[in-house]
């Protein structure tokens, strides 16, 4: 039997075969619009509680709901519809309802996502679940999609005292992993989630779905999370790939 010096060296091997110098500490996926395509499945629970109260829904007032929290998303419809006295807890509710029950039939991974996050466990990267979207709706999609047991971490956007885009969700996420959020990678497709994986000091990976992301210094822009590899996400944990 190898002696301790011995069995050192080996896990010390065995660390670099499984998550070298240069991998990420941590590599933290949004959810709605990055991994899932529920944004889609957003929309539709959105127009219903705008027609519910008799109104329309706009695409510029949904297009600035995009990454944002329940809160301001409220607020956002209840303006959008000339009906800014409408109680913002109310209409949480009823959305919730909704969208609880569009996510046991609604729910689709966007392309190359399930195969990102799959290749990032198999390195032993450890990954985060990092959403505005609150506990009971996040519980349903890692239930219905059987994401249980493949993040190490789930921040939701009820258990932060700030959500995105405040760096609040992406510090927690990294506090939970044990990981310095500078090296981590953070994956997003919104301005708003993109604003606060920067302000938490993440590199970040923007994938644009409903709502453009411009460049901007410290942002990997692709088209599809198909872009993306365990290479790639080496390189921006280093800092090695040049950004705007």
């Amino acid at each position: 039997m190898p002696g301790g010096g011995a069995i050192r060296a080996i896990l010390v091997l065995m660390t670099d075969v499984v998550q070298g110098p240069d991998q990420p500490a941590a590599v933290l996926f949004d959810m709605d619009g990055t991994l899932l395509d529920s944004e889609r499945v957003w929309d539709i629970g959105l127009r219903e509680l705008a027609r519910s109260y008799g109104g329309e829904l706009s695409d510029p007032a949904r297009l600035a709901m995009v990454g944002g929290s329940m809160d301001s998303s409220m607020e956002i419809l209840h303006a959008d519809i000339d009906q800014p006295w409408r109680d913002g807890d109310e209409s949480a509710a009823w959305l919730i309802r909704r969208m609880a029950e569009l996510y046991q039939t609604e729910l689709r991974w966007r392309p190359g996502a399930r195969e990102l996050l799959a290749a990032t466990r198999d390195a032993g990267i450890p990954t985060a679940l990092v959403t505005n979207t609150g506990r009971f709706l996040v519980d349903i999609a890692l239930d219905v999609l059987g994401l249980r047991t493949w993040f190490d971490a789930v921040v939701c956007g009820d258990e932060v005292t700030a959500g995105k885009p405040d760096p609040e969700p992406y510090l927690m996420a990294a506090r939970l992993l044990g990981a310095p959020s500078s090296r981590c990678v953070a994956i997003e497709d919104s301005p708003v989630g993109v604003t606060s994986a920067l302000a938490a000091g993440a590199a970040v990976i923007a994938v644009p779905h409903d709502a453009a992301v411009a460049p901007r210094r410290g942002v990997h822009i692709v088209d599809s999370l198909t872009d993306v590899d365990l290479p790639l996400l080496a390189a921006l944990a280093s800092r090695s790939v040049p950004t705007p």
